[in-house]
């Protein structure tokens, strides 16, 4: 004879379970809704407008990316520091550069936070660091960052400056992203969560030569040529994942040309190819 006990314990294992499935379900049929939305021409100029990249990609990926802008806009939340108004422009531009990193990949939005504060300019943060037992501080100029399980810091001059057409592969939001990106499996240490797992050996070993046969050059395998990978990546692991992402939109055929093998990483881990996107 079943106890009354088990048949509450029944019943409640039975509510857990529909608690948790139930959000899960309503997110992805929200997404699925937003993602076959138009979105409305006006945020779909300031993409043309902001986002060089979108202007040369393909007409499937363009709509992608507008349903990814609609997701991202509806599930994060802006806000303004230092006096700045957040306008459509801010939201869409950073949406926008954002969301070029989940396209043709299955992604959860960058989980783990929903805030993204920008500032109208570089700003100052607070900053401690220690010459043996003595305590140093000092205040230290930046252009964004990206907290660990925490929010986005952008600076907006530092994000206009990415529009400009220098192909320069400097975006402060695809690197801050990246690293949104990076620390998906917990730790950010330059090794994102790919799909394959049979795809970490061959990226270990890729990144790990580019890292230290690049260093160790200081300069690109072309004579007369700057390094396409800016010297912060450098730095750690996981600064030579930010900028190299950053290069990989912003300058692929010379990433290609110069670092094919990284390349081809980025590639396969992005599911896109930028250097395709000519017109």
């Amino acid at each position: 004879m079943i106890s009354y006990v088990a048949v509450l314990f029944a019943l409640l294992i039975l509510v857990m379970a529909l608690l948790w499935l139930l959000p899960s379900r309503l997110r992805r049929s929200r997404r699925a809704r937003l993602l076959a939305k138009e979105l409305p021409e006006v945020l779909s100029n300031i993409l043309e407008r902001n986002v060089r990249l979108y202007r040369n990609m393909p007409d499937d990926l363009k709509a992608e990316l507008r349903g990814h802008v609609n997701v991202f806009l509806n599930e994060k939340r802006f806000r303004g520091c230092g006096g700045l108004e957040i306008s459509d422009e801010v939201r869409v531009t950073i949406a926008g550069y954002a969301c070029l990193l989940i396209l043709q990949r299955d992604s959860d939005y960058f989980p783990g936070f929903s805030s993204i504060l920008v500032y109208p300019d570089t700003y100052l943060v607070n900053e401690v660091t220690y010459d043996g037992v003595v305590e140093v501080e000092r205040q230290d100029a930046r252009s964004g960052e990206s907290w660990h399980r925490g929010p986005v810091v952008l600076s907006w001059q530092d994000v206009l400056e990415s529009l400009a057409e220098d192909n320069d592969g400097y975006n402060v939001v695809l690197h801050e992203f990246a690293h949104k990106l990076d620390e998906e499996n917990g730790d950010m240490d330059g090794v994102p969560m790919l799909a394959d797992s049979a795809h970490y050996k061959e990226w270990a070993e890729v990144l790990t030569r580019a890292y230290a046969s690049y260093e160790s050059l200081g300069k690109p395998a072309r004579p007369g040529h700057a390094p396409v990978l800016d010297e912060y990546a450098f730095t750690a692991p996981e600064e030579f994942f930010a900028v190299a992402t950053e290069t990989f939109f912003e300058k692929a055929a010379e990433l290609k040309a110069e670092l094919p093998e990284l390349h081809e990483q980025l590639r396969k881990y992005y599911c896109v190819d930028p250097a395709t996107w000519t017109k």
